[in-house]
């Protein structure tokens, strides 16, 4: 393997995929838009500057480059901004990514080509957990982007492309950005413990999810794309809790009990429509991949608040 290229460098699983790639001796390449790569991007990668929705310009970067491994992670991934951005969001996560993909067949049909799809395609379906035969069924502009990347990869795969799309559920870190409700509450939490902060406002609390832990979807991101052939992934732990859950879970590794008083909901904060129930039967990926999750609800929670705790220490 000589190189690989991945796109959403600057966010939390392209970190984490940058630093598995060169500790496998992999060349690194990596697309940013204008200056925004993350102080976790790792040393040894090489940057590239660009627009993904700039066809013809990726188009040329991919050819010249010619990588044996793309890895699609760059998206608008904000659900809320889908609402206040659809027209963008739905070309950053739709066509363009769809045009990424096409590039790297151009290159050739052993390219292997990743996608980082989302639980939010399926919208709110009809039963739980959700696998590769759920319909999908989006239910918010974030979600119908998404939709049509996942779909056109199927579609690619028809004429030979090593493509899988990979639907990844809820995915978590010490690296997610404060913008996200998860990130919010342990960072939220810690300010409380340490008396920066006296309450914590969110928005929608019975909100159910299946949180895993990001550094575990990478490694099914790995194992996709070195598998023989190219499929579909559901990538989900098949446990969900609701973000009541998770606010209890990290008041509780900040050593609060009586955490209620210290927690309101804001209606103004809910999403105009949001899946209720989102949680994921990676079966298929178990079966096929031989990938398994290696950290629990719990463990992950607790490893963002320790995080956040020492931020604000």
């Amino acid at each position: 393997m000589t190189g690989a290229l991945v796109t959403g460098i600057s966010g939390r699983d392209g970190s984490y995929l940058a630093e598995r790639l060169l500790a496998e001796g992999v060349e690194v390449h990596a697309l940013v838009l204008r200056d925004d790569a993350s102080p976790y991007t790792p040393t040894g990668v090489t940057l590239h500057h660009g627009d993904l929705t700039d066809v013809e310009a990726i188009r040329r970067l991919v050819l010249d480059l010619a990588p044996d491994e793309v890895y699609n992670l760059a998206a608008i991934s904000s659900v809320a901004q889908s609402w206040d951005e659809p027209d963008t969001v739905a070309r950053v996560n739709g066509p363009a990514a769809v045009a990424l993909m096409e590039s790297a067949r151009q290159v050739g049909d052993h390219v292997r080509f990743i996608r980082a799809s989302s639980a939010e395609i399926f919208g709110q379906p009809d039963s739980s957990p959700q696998s590769e035969t759920t319909p999908v069924r989006p239910l918010n502009p974030y979600g119908a982007a998404k939709a049509y990347a996942h779909l056109a990869i199927g579609v690619q795969r028809q004429r030979g492309a090593h493509a899988s799309s990979l639907v990844l559920y809820n995915h978590e870190s010490p690296r997610r950005p404060e913008r996200f409700v998860t990130r919010k509450i342990t960072a939220g939490v810690a300010a409380i413990a340490h008396g920066r902060a006296g309450t914590l406002t969110l928005g929608n609390l019975e909100a159910r999810r299946d949180w895993g832990w990001a550094p575990d979807y990478v490694d099914a991101m790995l194992r996709a794309a070195r598998a023989d052939e190219p499929d579909d992934y559901v990538v989900a732990t098949g446990v969900g809790h609701t973000v009541c859950d998770f606010v209890a879970t990290a008041f509780g590794h900040a050593g609060i009990t009586d955490w209620e008083p210290l927690v309101s909901s804001d209606p103004a904060l809910t999403r105009p429509a949001d899946a209720t129930d989102l949680t994921g039967d990676a079966t298929h990926a178990r079966d096929q991949l031989g990938w398994e999750p290696t950290v629990d609800f719990d463990g992950l929670v607790a490893a963002m608040v320790a995080a956040d705790m020492r931020e604000n220490s």
